[in-house]
Order: structure tokens, then C-alpha cells, then sequence
């Protein structure tokens, strides 16, 4: 399979029919990375491409083993698009695993979290119940998760100028 696409710091893969993968080394440690994906108020400054224009309007994230989230992006709460699940596993600084629950096609997403030498390498697999729902998915997938990256690169600077 192994469609291979990035910019050259975030590699996003397609490593089979239901399976994405996307790596990215952040210059960060483990604990800063982590808190960037499980603290709403840090997780809204990164996660909307910005290249988009639409904003994240509210972001509620209960990081637990059933938990849940729920991240609405748009102008005004009549037009926003809502992403929302549950959170199967959470293991501190180390890996979370949730559902996307907004359509049939939602995948299961793996974050993990790997500290090497100060440096974080984060690996994102997500798998889809069907070849179709990832097709649909991947379309531009090789820009957003990037610009995402990008994104994040950034927020963990500033946070690791504070320490």
C-alpha cells in the first residue's frame, strides 16, 4: 500500500486499505507534547488548520479512559460542525485512543507518545471500518495534518520558552 506523503518533518502514510499512519518528531518533551493534546485550552491554539479560516468555537475534552470530547469549529454556534467521541484508553504521557463519532465512517484514532533524548516522537494511526471511509478522509489529509504539526511546533516552542 504505502502511500507516502508529508513535508518532509510530518510523514503522513497510508499503510493499508482502513489505515493511516502520520509520525512527527517535536523538538519537546514527552510531558509538554502530551499536554498539548489533552488540555482544551492548549489543544484549540493548534488543532485548526489556520489555512482553513474556521475556528475552534469550543472545545470540552474529559482525558480519562471513558471520557469523552466534543470540539465544535466555525463562526457562530448555527453554522459550527461538531467532531465529538469517546476516549477508549488513556495512558499518561504515553498513548491515547478514541472514536470519532460524528458519522458512519469514523475512525478509531491512536495517538502515541515516544521521549527521545528531550525530543518527542508522536505516531497518529487512525483506522477506518471501511476502505471507502478512508478514501474520503485521506482527501487532503496530506496538507491538514502537516499545517496541524506546524501548528503544534509552534505552541510547544512557546510553551518550552516558559519552562
Amino acid at each position: 500500500m504505502g502511500l507516502r506523503m508529508g513535508d518532509g518533518r510530518t510523514s503522513v502514510e497510508r499503510t493499508s486499505e482502513r489505515e493511516l499512519v502520520v509520525k512527527r518528531m517535536f523538538d519537546a518533551p514527552v510531558r509538554l507534547v502530551f499536554d498539548a493534546w489533552t488540555k482544551p485550552e492548549l489543544f484549540k491554539l493548534w488543532w485548526a488548520p489556520k489555512s482553513h479560516g474556521v475556528p475552534i468555537i469550543s472545545c470540552e475534552m474529559d482525558v480519562r479512559t471513558g471520557g469523552g470530547y466534543r470540539i465544535a469549529f466555525g463562526h457562530d454556534a448555527s453554522s459550527a460542525m461538531a467532531f465529538f467521541g469517546k476516549y477508549l484508553e488513556v495512558s499518561p504521557l504515553a498513548r491515547i485512543v478514541w472514536t470519532n463519532d460524528e458519522g458512519d465512517e469514523g475512525a478509531v484514532t491512536t495517538v502515541t507518545f515516544e521521549e527521545i533524548d528531550g525530543r518527542t516522537l508522536l505516531v497518529l494511526q487512525e483506522l477506518y471500518p471501511s476502505k471507502e471511509g478512508l478514501d474520503e478522509a485521506f482527501v487532503g489529509m496530506e496538507d491538514v495534518m502537516p499545517e496541524q504539526f506546524d501548528q503544534l511546533d509552534e505552541l510547544l516552542i512557546s510553551l518550552g520558552a516558559g519552562v
